[in-house]
This record gives C-alpha cells, structure tokens and sequence, in this order.
C-alpha cells in the first residue's frame, strides 16, 4: 500500500508529465501535438531511467573506488547496508574539499553513493555513519530514480517554453491559420509551466530529504548523529561551494548554495534548521525515560 509521501510524489509526476503533455499541443497546435508531449514525456523518463547514475557521477567528476583503497569506507556501508537490507551500493570518490554525498541508480541493486573527500576529512565516523545511512535510505526508497525523471521531466518543460517564448517573439507558433492561438494558455505553458515545474520539482525533493532523515535515523538508531553532521555541513559546505551542474544539486545531502529571503522557496532542500530540529526530536524520543 502506498505512504502518504509515494501518494504525493505519484500526483506531482502526473502534473509535471500533463504540462508536457500540454506543451506538446501549444507547440504543434493539434492532437498530434498531445502525442508528442506524450512521446517526450515516455522519451525522458525512460532516458533518465537508464542514464541518471552515469550523468550524476560524471556531473561532479566522480571516480569509482576499491576496498583497498578505502576499507573503513566499505565496511562501514556494507554494515549500514545490511541493516538496510539493500545490496551493497557502489562507491565512488568526489575529489573536492567541498563537504557533500550523494546517492543515484534506478533501483537498489544498480546504484552509487559518491563522497566527497572534505565530508571525509570533516565528519567524524557516527556523523558519517548518519550521512551513509541517510543516501541509503535514498536508494533503498528509490527516491533516486524519482529525483532523475523529476528533473528530466521538468528540464524537458523549461525547454519546450524557451522553444515557444522564441516562436511567440520572431513567429506564429501554429503554421495552420484556422487555429486561433489562446494568449492565456501561450502565458502559461512560456511563463507558469517552467515556473509550476520548478516548485514541483522542489515538493518531492524536500518531502524525500525528511523521510531518508528518518530512515538515517533508524538504520543508526543515532539520529543525533545526523543532526550533528547537518550542522558542520551547513556551516562549511556554504564556505567551499561543490562545483557540479546545479541540476543535480537535489541529489545532495546539502545544497552547497546559501539561499535567503525569496530565494529560499527555491531550494532544493528544505531548511538545514528543521532537519535537524526534527532529528534532535527522534533522539529524544529513543532516549530512555528516567524511573
């Protein structure tokens, strides 16, 4: 049976994939065009369904690493994987002193955690533990594959309205003169269909950054840890930026880009400060009570 979260994220992908399709039919200016936003959306789902891990470790110049290299690193996450109950994930290395983690692959048993070398060298080995735990909770719900269509889907969005921006500016979107093009609806798909596919984007993000938090907490039976880790990430991660393709940036245990005022509403992640008072609220909740 379906969480309230998996209800939501379902609901949200409708929406994106029907302002596709939407765009499609503006484009063309018939059925044929609802096919075709229909083949897009089917194209990119599918593209981001095989191609997401490749294009998110290549984004941030991620190397792949062997036991020997690292073998504290691996025990430690094929123990937190088996407390998961997930296949271990593969590993791979981010050389830059900015501290940050990531998970990807369409599914638990095609998937990556990557770290960067600064959230080795930052956290200590439980705060490590409850980053680890937290990309695996990721994987383990799939949240990665989510995150790669969502972010396909509505990068399709934004270019299908830079496709009918450059049509209204410098000719007729409709080749077909019988067809009266409907102003309000050019608006939409040109303005609020990227603008609507952004902050939908954004709900699915934030909502799965509150359950893997969660589910660190669970797998670490520490979420003080975690809290603790958000903290010294929040603080240095702003100070040394992660250079990488900001649309890859949700898939980041921390945006490493400060965001203030109305800015905020457009951030990956919901706020450092609620995550950290909500895991600060779990451990109180496991500590023992006092007879």
């Amino acid at each position: 049976m379906l969480g309230i979260n998996e209800i939501k994220t379902v609901a949200l992908l409708g929406l994106l994939s029907g302002l596709l399709v939407l765009g499609g039919y503006y484009l063309v200016g018939d059925e044929q065009g609802l096919y075709l936003g229909l083949a897009f959306a089917a194209m990119t789902s599918i593209g981001s369904w095989y191609y997401s891990d490749k294009a998110a470790l290549a984004a941030y110049a991620a190397q792949p690493i062997e036991r020997d290299e690292a073998p504290e690193l691996f025990d430690m996450v094929a123990k937190l994987s088996d407390r998961a109950d997930i296949p271990m994930p593969k590993l791979f290395f981010v050389p830059t002193q900015s501290p940050n983690a990531f998970a990807t692959g369409r599914d638990p048993n095609h998937a990556a955690i990557a770290v960067t070398q600064g959230i080795i060298d930052l956290l200590t080995p439980e705060e490590l533990e409850g980053v680890l735990a937290h990309e695996l909770t990721h994987v383990k719900n799939r949240d990665t594959l989510t995150q790669a269509v969502v972010g396909t889907i509505a990068g399709a969005i934004t270019f299908l309205g830079r496709m009918l921006t450059f049509g209204a500016l410098y000719g007729p979107v409709y080749r077909d003169d019988r067809r009266n093009t409907n102003p309000f609806g050019l608006l939409f798909l040109i303005v609020l269909a990227p603008l609507s596919a952004a902050i939908i984007q954004l709900a699915i993000s934030r909502t799965r950054e509150y359950s893997a938090d969660q589910g660190s907490a669970q797998i670490t039976h520490n979420p003080q840890a975690l809290a603790s880790a958000l903290q010294k990430l929040e603080t240095v991660g702003h100070q040394i930026p992660m250079n990488g393709n900001p649309a890859m940036s949700p898939l980041l245990i921390i945006n490493p880009l400060s965001a203030q005022g109305l800015q905020s509403l457009f951030r990956t992640h919901p706020p450092t400060e609620e995550r950290i008072r909500r895991l600060l609220e779990m451990a109180q909740q496991q500590a023992p009570v006092a007879v």
